[in-house]
Parts: structure tokens; sequence; C-alpha cells
């Protein structure tokens, strides 16, 4: 399905059972017994963006977290019925719900089929217990196994697997095993993640204590290519930065992101792209629920970016994928030929090998995956 004149929805759902240490996601402990006030309002913000919906025609729907399987899942399906009550969604819409193991059950898996959701995204994270546990995970690496056995029992033939890789203490080994596992699963597609350790998280604390060390660059970039080599090998294809897809498997939601297509957030700290504006909710559960029940958008912050911005904005989130950009796509939305445009750019990454050019457009070079950073900040 094509996402020309396709909008995006995103639903979030904050609450977790625990916080994992590398962590820094719009998330909250011990607050589930919110969940049914959070839902109800969120209802209401459904509605308050009715007028602005009216001629979308909603091509993807991403329910994340937190953990959104850690919610009672009527609550989901209530969500569901509200938007297709309430905007249009198309009959080909790709539904995706993230979910932990061990929050995973058949009765969940089979509801959600029920409801719609034909895409399952599992965060797996590790392999080893021992990276499990450094992590901070709640589950096992057999609670991962029968979740997938679960998963595909109750229907699911398209299923995401989140790992990271660059995690202190892990080794080439743990990571070969981890990729493996997941190939001989037939998982449809994988988001590998380099560890960022941020501030404010667990992980954070205990390297400004200096009691955690980040993985050297060359192990931490060795990871990276093997991942890239391996699952090519078996029939991957590297699609974004840290994305692989089977044939036709793409994340089509996050497509939208990275195109710069529109969506509309909704729930605490969501983030929107609608009519040339970007805008960002309340990230607060009790804050957001208050706008909500006094009947105003939970909206925070709204940002209006001038011509240069989008196109900026266009470049850096493009250039992620591994397609890159193309150039007839940039000058039918623009007016503007980005070769000249961003000669100076182009022509200096160029001579720093971190981009190759033809005729049809721009893309990374194998040492501007690893340097992806130093390119976006070009066109920033």
């Amino acid at each position: 399905m094509s996402l020309m004149n396709k909008t995006g929805l995103y639903i979030h759902v904050p609450f977790c059972g625990s916080k994992c240490n590398y962590c820094d996601f719009n998330s909250y402990v011990g607050k589930l017994g919110l969940a049914e006030e959070y839902f109800a309002c969120m209802q209401r913000e459904i509605d308050l963006y009715r007028k602005e919906m009216v001629y979308n025609n909603i091509g993807t729907i991403f329910i994340g977290g937190g953990t959104p399987s850690c919610v009672e899942h009527r609550f989901i399906g209530e969500i569901l019925d509200a938007v297709r009550e309430k905007y249009n969604v198309s009959e080909q819409c790709e539904i995706s719900i993230e979910s932990n193991p061990g929050t995973i059950t058949e009765e969940k898996l089979r509801a959600y089929r029920q409801y719609g959701i034909n895409r399952l995204s599992i965060g797996l994270q590790a392999y080893q217990e021992k990276l499990l546990g450094f992590l901070g995970r709640q589950h096992s690496s057999e609670d991962f196994i029968s979740s997938i056995k679960m998963a595909k029992n109750a229907g699911f033939d398209n299923i995401n697997a989140d790992v990271i890789f660059g995690i202190p203490g892990q080794t080439m080994e743990d990571w070969k095993e981890t990729l493996n596992i997941l190939a001989g699963l037939d998982v449809t597609h994988i988001s590998a993640y380099d560890l960022k350790i941020e501030e404010g998280t667990k992980f954070g604390d205990m390297q400004e204590a200096g009691k955690l060390i980040e993985m050297e660059d060359e192990a931490d970039r060795e990871m990276y290519h093997y991942a890239i080599d391996y699952l090519r090998q078996q029939g991957f294809r590297h699609y974004e930065l840290s994305n692989f897809a089977r044939e036709g498997r793409e994340c089509r939601h996050n497509l939208i992101y990275w195109n710069c297509l529109e969506y509309l957030g909704l729930g605490a700290g969501a983030h929107s792209f609608l009519q040339d504006i970007r805008f960002e909710n309340q990230a607060s559960i009790e804050g957001y629920t208050d706008y909500l029940m006094r009947g105003e958008k939970p909206v925070e912050e709204r940002f209006v970016r001038d011509f240069c911005e989008k196109m900026s904005e266009y470049m850096f989130l493009g250039l992620r994928l591994i397609d890159g950009v193309n150039r007839d796509i940039f000058e039918d939305r623009f007016n503007q030929d980005m070769f000249k445009t961003y000669a100076s750019k182009v022509e200096k990454l160029k001579n720093q090998q971190l981009i190759e050019t033809d005729s049809h457009g721009i893309r990374l070079t194998s040492l501007g995956l690893d340097l992806a950073n130093r390119v976006f900040v070009e066109f920033v």
C-alpha cells in the first residue's frame, strides 16, 4: 500500500510494570490504577480532533509505550473502536502494538487479533540472561520464545523483535547468538538499536558515578556491521539505520515519520505533525487527563517551521533510509533541486566519504552509517 495521502496515528500507553535501566521514554511505574481514567480521556481527545482529521485517511496505527501489553486488552479494543468510529481508517491499515515478554498472554493476543491488530512488536533486547538482568528487563529468554509461539498461534504473521547492541559486557558471541535465534524464529522484522546512555536513567546515574563504562566504538561498530551482513544473508533488507525487514514487511508507520508525512499522536507526551505544524502533548498522565477533563486539547508545545527548516528536516530524516533522499520527490515537494540547494554541504560530505550520490539522489555510505549524526547535523 502506498503511503501517499495517508496519515499515521500514534497511540501512547505510558504504563509499565518496571523501568528498564536504559529507558528514557515517557513511561510510568505503579500507575496502572489510572488506566481507566486515562483511556476515557483519550476517547475525548479522539473526539477533539474530528475536525482536523475529517479528510485524513489513516494508513497506519501504532500503539506504543510504555508497555501497551501490560494494560487490560479491553482498553486497547475500546480505543480502536473509537478511532474507527470517528476517523477514516483504511481497510489495509497497518495496526501495530508494542509488547514485552511476560506481559503477553494467549487471551490478549487473540483479543488483539479480534481488534484488527495485524503487527506485533516484542521487546527482546538481549537473549542472554546476564544481559537481561543487567538491562533491568523483567523477563527471561524463554518468555520471549514462548511469546513468539503464542503470537503465531494467535494468527500473527508480521512480528518485529527489538534488540540492543553495544551493551557493556556484551560479547560478539552474545550478539551473534541473539541474531541467530531471531533468524531461526522467522520473525519478519528486526529493530537493532545501539545502546545510548541517557541522562536521568539508571545507566546515566551509574555512568555519572563512574560505575558504568560504555563499549568501545570499534567493538560497537563491529556488532553493527555484523548485523547488517548477517541479516542480509538471512533474507532481511536493511532499509533504515536500525531496521531490517523481510520483503514487504517494512514498518509502514515509521516510514511515515521518515518521509515527513502527517501523523496524529494521542496520549501523554505524544508528538504530532498535522497541517504543517508539529506539536507535543503534556507528558504527565495527570496533566494530560486534567486538560481533557476540562474539554481542552492536551497540547503543551507547538512548532511552526519556515521553508528552509522543512527542507532540512526532510533531508536529515530521509537520509536515515538506506535508499536515501530521492531527487525528483524532493523537487516535487519543495520546487527545489536539492543538489543546488545543498551544493556545498553535498560536496563537503562526499569529500569526507560520508554520502554518495547519483542522478537519482543522495544516500549514506557505509562510513556514513557509522557517522550518521555528523551527516544529519549538516542539515539542521
